[in-house]
């Protein structure tokens, strides 16, 4: 075991995590321009999206380093960057940025803290939304001060599942496809557009369910933390961790119906 293993704290990282996730929501929210969707500028709205993406991660990478100055990084927009602590901060500065860039609120900054590769702690802040969800390994997940729980219908006919969908063209007409022979078996699909406050949402009991094909480790981090303290099963398909290639979340008497309607469904192919 290495000097980490000791002293490192995981409530000391989430509300490190916290306060990086709060700095970086004032900037996203006070420097959007207000007509930033719509914007007939010289740079097109996308780079001004890409501009706030850098700055916050910038802003969340420093405010951890001040406190944590030895702890690696991966991000979004940053890459990553070696640490000697043990401790690595995943980091997705605007998860949602196309609900950003029009304006629309369900939009998040996503930190989780790793100890030796495993997700100990993690923040999911919606600015906009006036939402914080946070959560420690083994001591549960919040919603504020409020406790989550997810909810666990075991008939996916009753269960409303969250998804999102590929930025290709070509990935998303196989998704379509997915979700024509899938919208039939379930009460109802919603697509917020943020990976991570879909996590959250399967965690506070708002969705019963959620998939989706392409989030990258930051998307997932805290998110998935959350999720699963709050009783969620969060993998990918046939006992596969989380990944790109998929990610499952729900109760654990639903999450059997839910794969297996997927991969009834291709959900599992090489073209998904």
């Amino acid at each position: 075991m290495g000097r980490h293993d000791v002293t490192v704290d995981s409530r000391e990282l989430l509300e490190v995590a916290r306060a990086a996730a709060a700095e970086a929501g004032r900037l996203l929210v006070e420097g959007r321009p207000e007509n930033l969707g719509v914007a007939q500028t010289k740079s097109s709205p996308t780079d001004v999206v890409t501009e706030m993406d850098t700055a916050a991660e910038k802003t969340i990478r420093a405010a951890i380093a001040r406190q944590r100055p030895e702890d690696a990084f991966l991000g979004e927009e940053g890459g990553s960057e070696a640490g000697v602590s043990g401790v690595r901060w995943v980091i997705d500065p605007i998860d949602g940025t196309v609900n950003y860039l029009y304006g629309l609120p369900a939009w998040a900054v996503s930190i989780g803290a790793e100890v030796d590769g495993v997700t100990v702690a993690g923040v999911v802040l919606a600015p906009q939304l006036g939402e914080e969800y946070t959560a420690v390994l083994g001591e549960g997940s919040w919603l504020g001060e409020r406790r989550l729980r997810a909810r666990d219908p075991e008939d996916l006919a009753q269960a409303l599942i969250a998804t999102g969908f590929g930025y290709r063209a070509e990935r998303r007409v196989v998704q379509g496809r997915i979700i024509a022979g899938f919208l039939g078996q379930v009460r109802d699909i919603r697509r917020g557009g943020s990976a991570a406050l879909d996590l959250c949402s399967v965690a506070a009991g708002r969705v019963d369910g959620y998939f989706e094909r392409g989030t990258h480790s930051w998307d997932r981090s805290a998110g998935a933390l959350i999720a699963t303290e709050a009783g969620a099963r969060v993998e990918g398909l046939h006992g596969a961790p989380a990944s790109e290639a998929m990610v499952l979340a729900a109760g654990s008497a639903l999450f059997p119906a839910l794969h297996e309607a997927l991969t009834a469904l291709g959900a599992d192919e090489q073209g998904y």
